[in-house]
């Protein structure tokens, strides 16, 4: 029997030099991007769980991972974090969990979802302030048209 292959990507906190992407990619073959800050690996495992295990257990101590995830949803269309915390946050996390009754992965999970939700409606507030902003200088008729000429173009990267 075949063991699944799970394909992670690796977040590093600061940039590798190329000597050091050379060492790690002899423990596990790894693909950088441009500024050798994000990694992806295949990590063979039953299950993404482990594979993430495994692969911070291999490759923790040779590089600084600040996050590992795996780099397609699963079939409940979640991606799974693997996250060390320093020993002080580990305790405070489990500490806020106990105190709401929560395992600490389900207290970090309802916590990520809910500043997710809130990113999402600052981003539609921010939204809808611009397009008000459009409109008071202009008709509906030419800011509809100037999107669909917008959307028609090649995408760009999003400026902040």
């Amino acid at each position: 029997m075949t063991v699944p292959h799970h394909a992670l990507e690796i977040t590093l906190t600061r940039p590798l030099s190329a000597n050091a992407l050379r060492r790690a990619s002899r423990e596990l073959p790894l693909a950088a991007n441009h500024d050798a800050t994000r990694l992806i690996a295949l990590m063979p495992a039953k299950t993404p769980h482990r594979a993430l295990r495994r692969l911070r257990h291999r490759l923790g101590d040779r590089l600084p991972i600040d996050v590992i995830t795996t780099h397609y949803p699963d079939a409940d269309h979640h991606v799974l974090l693997n996250v060390a915390f320093p020993s002080a946050v580990h305790a405070a996390l489990t500490a806020q969990a106990r105190h709401a009754a929560q395992t600490p992965e389900r207290f970090l999970e309802l916590a990520l979802h809910r500043a997710l939700a809130e990113h999402a409606d600052q981003e539609t507030d921010r939204l809808d302030r611009a397009v008000r902003q459009l409109l008071a200088h202009t008709s509906p008729g030419y800011l509809l048209s100037a999107v669909g000429q917008a959307l028609t173009r090649l995408p760009e990267s999003p400026t902040p």
